[in-house]
């Protein structure tokens, strides 16, 4: 039964503890300072996205989505180790569907972080610990 709640979820977090195994946090080789650039100039650089707020000091890009769906995103940068940094993304829309909106939010995030990938190689996604 959880699978027909889930699709109506209006929000998506992803963190290491998330059960989806494609939303846990993804860690890339990279400095901090490498990965949070890539990350801004991503949104930057999309036409369907307004960056709200930037803080570097707490690693946090805002973002406002217009296209397909209006969302807001919250973007988290931070560095675990000299080469390593990881990259969390919470997701939201006030928008409903009758399709549900959850395998939209997570298509969007999975997106994000294939552009990434891209650019800086994934070193890991870690499993249950």
């Amino acid at each position: 039964m959880a699978n027909i709640f889930t699709r109506f979820k209006k929000q998506i977090e992803t963190s290491d503890r998330n059960s989806d195994d494609s939303l846990k946090t993804h860690y890339y080789k990279g400095t901090f300072n490498q990965v949070y650039q890539t990350v801004e100039k991503l949104f930057h650089d999309d036409a369907d996205c307004h960056v709200t707020t930037v803080s570097k000091e707490h690693g946090e890009i805002a973002v406002e989505i217009n296209k397909p769906i209006p969302c807001f995103l919250v973007v988290t940068i931070v560095s675990v180790k000299p080469l390593e940094t990881a990259v969390d993304f919470n997701i939201s829309s006030e928008r409903f569907s009758l399709l549900g909106m959850y395998p939209q939010l997570k298509k969007r995030i999975l997106s994000y972080y294939d552009k990434i990938g891209k650019l800086h190689n994934l070193v890991e996604v870690r499993k249950n610990s």
